[in-house]
């Protein structure tokens, strides 16, 4: 089995997705705010690098970057000034699913290193 075989490697393929989307997200819908369409290109941009580098080569610290991308999405509106647009429906709604799937992803990988931690709290359960 290869080594993308062996990871958990879908909720990056999604990250990267939403990523490109998101990046091309201001020409598509013309969003006129240039503070929203800015911090668009460049998180969108940084969660793409950071969704092909897990792809490639899976750490730990990529998807908690991600996670704090998927939360500047949604607090940026209000921090860069441009609540109550299109662009910032756009970044709440891709922060809150990028960062679900980062912490998705982070789960996964968790799960997958610790195996008996999760039978041992199975089982408490069944008793």
């Amino acid at each position: 089995m290869s080594r993308l075989q062996e990871r958990e490697t879908v909720p990056d393929v999604y990250n990267l997705f939403l990523a490109a989307v998101l990046f091309i997200s201001p020409w598509l819908f013309k969003l006129t705010i240039s503070q929203g369409r800015i911090d668009l290109w460049v998180t969108s941009a940084i969660i793409g690098i950071l969704s092909l580098a897990a792809i490639t080569a899976y750490r730990d610290w990529e998807e908690w970057i991600n996670v704090l991308m998927g939360v500047w999405l949604i607090v940026s509106p209000w921090l860069l000034g441009f609540p109550h647009t299109r662009a910032m429906h756009f970044s709440i709604g891709f922060g809150v699913v990028i960062m679900l799937l980062a912490l998705l992803d982070l789960f996964l990988h968790y799960e997958k290193r610790h195996p008996d931690q999760m039978e041992s709290r199975q089982e408490r359960a069944h008793h």
